[in-house]
């Protein structure tokens, strides 16, 4: 992967970090783009701040980035206390979750087909299951399965891979709430088959893999990485 470049939403943190830390450590060069980014993220991933949803900025703030190797849609935002059920709640979660992944998709796929390269969006476990707090996030999430599984197709003849992976519960600030709420967490953990937490390493490195050459045949695939959650 070395000299390679990697374009990463959302990667000043959580899961985005962590994925952008490990295509850095792999030899690529990392671009990570997003609202937000963490106060320590280290010097060797630069950091563009970008909302995903306009075009216009993806063309402006993409624009000096010439053959694209490795694109990783991993913004996200969701929104809790009933805000989701609001049409503008609605609207502001599916387009930052799957309208994002989409404008990026598209703004980089003359890069991405230049480079042979590789597209990994970021699922959910709520993309299979409903949600009775937060059904724009789900709903996003779902849409992610249909817009892989549809660049995957469409891309291959081009020689670009798309792919997604569908994190279970990992300890990350969006899942705090629940993490951290005893009765929640006694209920999620009495599920997980592997009796632990997951953490955003554990989705980078499944997400290097799908970058990797050794996935070179590997298309349309959604990966869950849930400790077993999904099939508990």
């Amino acid at each position: 992967m070395e000299q390679r470049v990697a374009v990463v939403t959302g990667g000043g943190t959580g899961i985005g970090r962590a994925i952008a830390e490990e295509l850095n450590a792999a030899g690529m060069r990392v671009v990570c783009l997003g609202m937000d980014t963490d106060p320590d993220l280290p010097d060797a991933l630069t950091y563009r701040k970008l909302d995903v949803t306009s075009v216009e900025a993806v063309r402006a703030v993409t624009e000096d980035l010439d053959d694209v190797s490795v694109l990783v849609n991993a913004a996200g935002i969701i929104r809790h206390e009933g805000k989701e059920f609001t049409p503008e709640g609605f609207r502001a979660v599916v387009d930052v979750n799957l309208n994002g992944s989409q404008i990026l998709t598209s703004v980089l796929q003359e890069r991405l087909v230049r480079a042979q390269g590789a597209v990994v969006n970021v699922a959910s476990m709520w993309s299979y299951f409903g949600s009775a707090n937060n059904p724009a996030y789900a709903a996003s999430k779902a849409g992610i399965l249909g817009l892989t599984r549809s660049y995957a197709v469409a891309l291959a003849p081009h020689g670009v891979r798309v792919n997604a992976v569908a994190p279970g519960w990992i300890r990350t600030r969006l899942s705090a709430g629940a993490l951290d709420n005893p009765e929640r967490s006694t209920a999620i953990m009495a599920r997980l088959p592997m009796r632990r937490w997951g953490t955003p390493g554990d989705v980078a490195r499944v997400t290097r893999f799908l970058c990797s050459e050794d996935a070179q045949y590997v298309t349309g695939v959604i990966l869950p990485v849930d400790g077993g959650f999904g099939i508990a």
